[in-house]
């Protein structure tokens, strides 16, 4: 179990996430046309899992927008941005705000990504949600980067994520 703050209040997820050096688990999520995705998919690329609660946010919404303008730069990269958000909800926010750059993904549906990645909340105001992290795959599936945001309302560290990106 991993201990996070909401506000200063400590609320817990299921586990640490995978660490630098470890193979990231696979996960199974569903597109905003209700198709499914999965880490395969995404070999020989560079991968950014940007993991957070809710799209409807401030914080979480900005961590999107970030990713998405930053994204525009990168070759070979993909990053998925993932929440429990429907993916109605998902594509309606990448609608109205012009993210065109990111993929939005759900793991409404079975809650294996959560559970995988340590990241499910387990107690507290947004238990069931997903824990704000950032987590930096390389083109061999391995992790370089991660990165649970201490405080859920923070931003996570995009400078150290995208340096990640450059040294894998």
């Amino acid at each position: 179990m991993a201990t996070v703050t909401l506000k200063g209040n400590e609320i817990h997820t299921l586990g640490n996430l995978p660490g630098n050096g470890s193979q990231a688990p696979s996960f199974t999520l569903v597109k905003n046309d209700l198709s499914t995705t999965s880490l395969s998919d995404y070999k020989g690329q560079k991968v950014v899992l940007n993991i957070f609660p809710s799209i409807d946010t401030g914080t979480c919404a900005q961590s999107v927008r970030q990713f998405n303008q930053e994204a525009a730069e990168l070759s070979n990269t993909k990053i998925l941005c993932i929440s429990k958000d429907l993916p109605f909800a998902q594509a309606r926010f990448c609608g109205a705000e012009g993210i065109d750059q990111v993929e939005t993904l759900s793991d409404f549906r079975d809650g294996n990504f959560g559970k995988s990645y340590k990241v499910e909340f387990t107690d507290g105001p947004l238990q069931g949600l997903l824990s704000r992290s950032v987590v930096v795959v390389d083109e061999n599936g391995e992790v370089v980067y991660s990165e649970q945001v201490s405080e859920t309302v923070d931003e996570p560290n995009y400078k150290a994520a995208l340096e990640a990106l450059m040294d894998a």
